[in-house]
């Protein structure tokens, strides 16, 4: 029996595969199709400090290979989730991470401080790199001193583990990967969406409300490895990878390139189980490829 359980930094998953926040609503909506307790974790939707009405309609639209979105982390508020949805994910046999999110950096303190105390949360992911919403987001990601700014603030008041997800969006994403872990960070998550838009030629009006938004999906999949692989190696922290993921060879690829474990979000929009599918796959794939631990695979790129 191959061994696919993964210490990241301090967090203990049972196996490498997580699911991405915004494409996976707050877990308990997957219950018909997966076993929660199944998953090395998942990261509920976008949570910020108010309540957000996210974007105007239309905000989504498909693209070849991909998918755009502008949903602007629609979502009822902190404290909301304190109340409504913890009450509902906390006992899940697994790990239960919140992606937090703001417009400005007392917006994520307050709402990481909030979160810090509940008991049946181990991890956060700092999301300093949302494409859709006009204010606080990406900003924050796109430059070493804003994303340095923002994570050190945090971690005075979050004690447990911290994910610091990146944007795809930089001329140089080894520099604020680098910026982050000297501030705190635990771990990384990378890479969000990137910047894109799509155009209706017969009406002539770009087919989000915001006229651009965040790609995700296969068609992103070779510059998240990419940034995966230049990311890993220049950092003391481990890498969570992510961007178009659908089946087992995506994830072998990812580790492969230094993600110690990834995270599967648009392909759960087209085959609601495909975690599953995928966790499964893995094990065939080690047992037929003798191998007995997973975590061998890890930065094991030949070149």
């Amino acid at each position: 029996m191959v061994n696919l359980e993964i210490n990241f930094n301090g967090l203990k998953l049972k196996n490498p595969i997580l699911t991405a926040s915004g494409t996976f609503g707050y877990g308990y909506e997957f219950e018909d199709f997966v076993n929660l307790n199944n998953l090395g974790g998942f990261i509920v939707k976008g949570t910020t400090r108010h309540h957000r009405e996210g974007n105007p309609y239309p905000r989504m639209a498909e693209t070849p290979s991909g998918m755009l979105n502008a949903v602007g982390l629609q979502n009822k508020g902190v404290e909301y989730f304190c109340k409504n949805i913890y009450p509902k994910i906390k006992d899940y046999k697994t790990n239960v991470i919140v992606n937090v999110s703001g417009s400005i950096i007392n917006d994520y303190v307050e709402t990481a401080e909030m979160i810090n105390e509940l008991d049946n949360i181990p991890a956060i992911e700092l999301n300093i790199s949302c494409p859709n919403v006009k204010e606080g987001g990406m900003a924050f990601g796109t430059s070493c001193s804003s994303a340095a700014q923002v994570v050190k603030e945090v971690r005075k008041v979050y004690k447990k583990h911290l994910i610091v997800k990146l944007s795809p969006n930089v001329t140089d994403i080894v520099s604020i990967a680098k910026s982050v872990e000297a501030e705190g960070a635990d771990s990384l998550s990378l890479v969000n969406t990137f910047l894109g838009m799509a155009i209706d030629i017969k009406t002539r009006k770009p087919k989000l409300s915001t006229i651009t938004g965040g790609l995700s999906g296969p068609a992103i999949k070779p510059i998240a490895v990419r940034m995966v692989w230049q990311v890993s190696k220049a950092v003391q922290i481990p890498v969570c990878g992510l961007g178009g993921i659908m089946n087992y060879e995506d994830v072998i690829e990812f580790m492969l390139a230094g993600a110690s474990c990834v995270q599967i979000g648009t392909a759960n929009f087209i085959n609601p189980d495909i975690t599953m599918k995928i966790i499964h796959d893995l094990k065939v794939f080690c047992n037929q490829n003798n191998i007995k631990d997973i975590n061998e695979i890890i930065g094991a790129m030949n070149c």
